[in-house]
């Protein structure tokens, strides 16, 4: 979708100025759209229905980046956060799962850029030649 788009911005939120959101006026369009659209949604195991807040849409903006590994730096660049506040947004909603341990070890054994080390931690290791004389 956005790539149909004209891009105006290195981010992708940005005023009718081509600046970035500040809290405030994110705050109020989002109050705006979340009352006219969807007002409050339902969860299943509670009684009561759940108003949609402005955050939730900020973590889902920087973990779904991450959960298709994309690392901190591109996504505090697309979603205009500070590395920081990615990096705490991040320990926040991230969840710590198997699979995500797996696919990072097994990226990080297969990098090219850990080919050096991980052939000297596994290489055989050569014979050290001996002190003194040798005989053929």
């Amino acid at each position: 979708m956005l790539d149909s788009m004209e891009r105006r911005s290195l981010l992708i939120l940005t005023t009718k100025t081509d600046r970035a959101f500040q809290k405030r006026y994110c705050a109020r369009l989002w109050e705006e759209a979340t009352e006219s659209v969807v007002g409050s949604i339902a969860l299943p195991g509670l009684d009561e229905p759940v108003a949609l807040r402005i955050q939730y849409l900020r973590g889902t903006a920087v973990t779904i980046p991450s959960e298709a590994g994309c690392s901190p730096q591109p996504i505090a660049s697309i979603t205009g956060h500070s590395l920081k506040t990615v990096t705490v947004i991040l320990d926040h909603h991230l969840a710590r799962t198997k699979a995500l341990a797996d696919q990072t070890n097994f990226d990080w054994e297969n990098s090219p850029r850990t080919e050096f080390a991980n052939h000297l931690q596994t290489a055989t290791p050569t014979p050290k030649a001996s002190k003194g004389k040798t005989y053929i």
